[in-house]
């Protein structure tokens, strides 16, 4: 490897999680933005470096376009998808601050999945700058639009996510996590008056099953057919040994469930406002699983 071409590489690397970050925003994918990556470093191996200015910028662009293109196809097959699609779960570990700050603002699996309503350009124009504070000359440059247009892009899409996600409110972290480990304590027990007690009245259940697994269709509406809902599934498929351990589901509190052999079986997100959950989002669909960890021996 020549020395011009161990430059690119670290010049690629340095902005690899970023870029990632970037990509999973914009696609609700993980699998789907290492794609991206990928042809990312291709194209970047091929441009002339020293016409390159500004490397993250440059690269910034060449993502958000290649994503760009995916999400015109990606909404068709979404469409055709058998039950409710539900983003890819990114399970983490606690970021330090300055990887938080590397990553871009945590977006929920909420948010991401009232991102699909939007178009491929009103996504761009938000998840660019009110995730990760690119300036509107920037994006205007990327999505071939004038600065005014690509602003009113990310005010629309803005209006859209904050009118989809009204019930949630801004909840206090602590708030949140009490939340979930109710849920998953009185889950575990099918305490159906324990899950009653945590859900809100009118909560919603979305889930993932994607044809694999058996999940439902459509949403559930309400605390009695979710609490009911949910003490079944742990009557018919909880068995010693299964697990369900709490973990930050897209910056939040959330669930991941084990089975008695230690493979993951589901992940859980929530909404919460005033202490109850108004939303609960499972994905059991083992194809967006595949990069979430096994639990430590």
């Amino acid at each position: 490897m020549t020395e011009t071409d161990t430059a690119a590489l670290d010049a690629f690397e340095s902005q690899r999680r970023y870029l990632g970050a970037v990509a999973y925003r914009l696609l609700g994918s993980l699998t789907d933005a290492q794609d991206v990556l990928q042809e990312a470093w291709l194209r970047w191996q091929a441009v002339d470096h020293g016409t390159v200015d500004d490397p993250r910028a440059y690269l910034t662009t060449v993502v958000t376009r290649l994503c760009y293109d995916q999400l015109g196809s990606a909404r068709v097959r979404r469409e055709a998808y058998y039950g409710e699609w539900l983003p890819e779960p990114l399970v983490s570990a606690e970021d330090s601050p300055a990887e938080r700050a590397e990553q871009g603002e945590s977006v929920s699996l909420a948010v991401l999945a009232l991102m699909e309503h939007l178009t491929p350009a009103e996504r761009a124009a938000f998840v660019l700058h009110d995730v990760f504070a690119v300036g509107f000359e920037e994006i205007a440059t990327t999505l071939e639009r004038t600065p005014e247009a690509a602003r009113q892009l990310a005010s629309r899409a803005r209006r859209r996510v904050r009118g989809g996600a009204a019930r949630r409110g801004t909840v206090d972290p602590v708030e949140h996590r009490q939340a979930v480990s109710a849920f998953a304590a009185a889950s575990a027990n099918g305490d159906i008056q324990g899950l009653l007690a945590v859900l809100d009245p009118d909560v919603v259940w979305h889930s993932d099953g994607g044809g694999v697994v058996s999940a439902g269709v459509r949403p559930i509406l309400g605390a009695d057919r979710v609490s009911r809902l949910v003490a079944g599934l742990v009557a018919k498929w909880w068995t010693p040994g299964a697990s369900a351990v709490e973990a930050t589901v897209n910056g939040e509190p959330g669930l991941v469930f084990h089975a008695a052999d230690g493979q993951v079986g589901g992940v859980m997100a929530f909404t919460v406002a005033d202490g109850l959950i108004t939303e609960a989002y499972i994905v059991v669909n083992p194809q967006k699983l595949t990069h979430v960890a096994p639990p430590a021996l």
